[in-house]
């Protein structure tokens, strides 16, 4: 279609793809800043760095970090096999280093991580309205980090990758990039 061969335009692809994805994050956030942590599976066909997961596709799951307030994707960790648990991958994924110093908001699977996750009830003890109230908040602050989700995966790369290697965790920060270069305009 534009005068080149499918192997330069690979070329091309394999030289721009880590040009494309997220700069460094900062290691200090303003006074203030929220960020909200979620975990999402990327499906792919490299079972090198693939496993069967909950929904029995081979997929990685990928940490992914944004700001509550401006909804861009501050940090995305490293690809990990789906069937890894979120606290788990939220500490192989790398993530946590780049939340340093801010508070993260996490959903019920990120217990025994530094993250403020909602109220559970107990079977003696069941929830307060105040903590109820607790909940709601959270909840609806936390559905700001699904709907980024939603906005990433309408790259059809994200709902079933076929690159290898390194290529799923540079096309989740190419997309992540382009994602945050939507919403700043």
């Amino acid at each position: 279609m534009f005068g080149i061969s499918k192997s330069a335009a690979d070329w091309v692809i394999d030289h721009i793809a880590p040009l494309l994805a997220l700069t460094p994050v900062r290691r200090r956030h303003p006074s203030g800043t929220v960020l909200i942590v979620d975990g999402t599976l990327v499906p792919t066909r490299d079972r090198s760095v693939a496993a069967s997961s909950k929904n029995y596709r081979y997929s990685t799951n990928h940490q992914v970090v944004i700001d509550a307030n401006t909804r861009l994707v501050v940090a995305a960790g490293r690809p990990l096999p789906g069937n890894r648990h979120d606290a788990r991958a939220y500490r192989e994924s790398g993530v946590h280093r780049a939340v340093k110093n801010a508070p993260v908001l996490g959903d019920g699977g990120y217990r025994g991580t530094p993250a403020l996750i909602p109220h559970w009830p107990r079977k003696d003890r069941p929830l307060t309205s105040e903590q109820q109230a607790d909940n709601t908040v959270h909840r609806r602050a936390r559905a700001r980090v699904e709907h980024a989700f939603s906005r990433m995966k309408t790259y059809k790369i994200l709902r079933d990758c076929r690159l290898r290697g390194d290529g799923v965790h540079h096309a989740v920060l190419g997309v992540a990039r382009l994602h945050n270069l939507a919403l700043a305009g």
